[in-house]
């Protein structure tokens, strides 16, 4: 019965609408324009972490992904410009980068993180190091 429940509560919170928040800095910014948090989706697998990043609006060649110090960043960056001179009638978000960034753990081989970049939605799979996957020991 209690897993029933909790699957039902897991579905309500599925569905409902994610609020655009916007980046909490203390830096200066020298971009005129906001900066969201992409939402973000994390699958892992015996052999790797997926991560699933929303962007709306942000084109393939204006998405960085780089890892510094065991940190992986990613920035998506919109063309501001089709956007000026617009007149919004109605609107459900506001127009603005996107910038996220986690700290990796020493399970993810760095060197081999693979990103692909379809329809505003980015996919990372960060594949983990050999002695972390998951294995069957045969025992003799």
């Amino acid at each position: 019965m209690a897993a029933a429940q909790e699957l039902q509560v897991q579905k309500k919170r599925d569905l409902e609408v994610q609020k655009k928040r916007e980046l909490e800095t203390k830096e200066e910014k020298t971009v005129p324009a906001r900066i969201f948090l992409p939402i973000t989706d994390i699958y892992e697998a015996s052999d790797a972490l997926t991560v699933i990043l929303e962007m709306p609006g942000v084109e393939k060649g204006n998405v960085s992904v780089q890892v510094e110090d065991g940190a992986l960043k990613v920035e998506g960056r919109l063309e501001l410009g089709k956007y000026q001179g617009l007149v919004p009638l109605y609107t459900e978000y506001n127009v603005g980068h996107y910038s996220r960034s986690f700290r990796l753990s020493s399970k993810i081989d760095q060197s081999k993180i693979s990103a692909e970049m379809k329809d505003g939605v980015l996919f990372l799979t960060l594949p983990k190091v050999e002695e972390a996957r998951a294995r069957t020991i045969k025992v003799s």
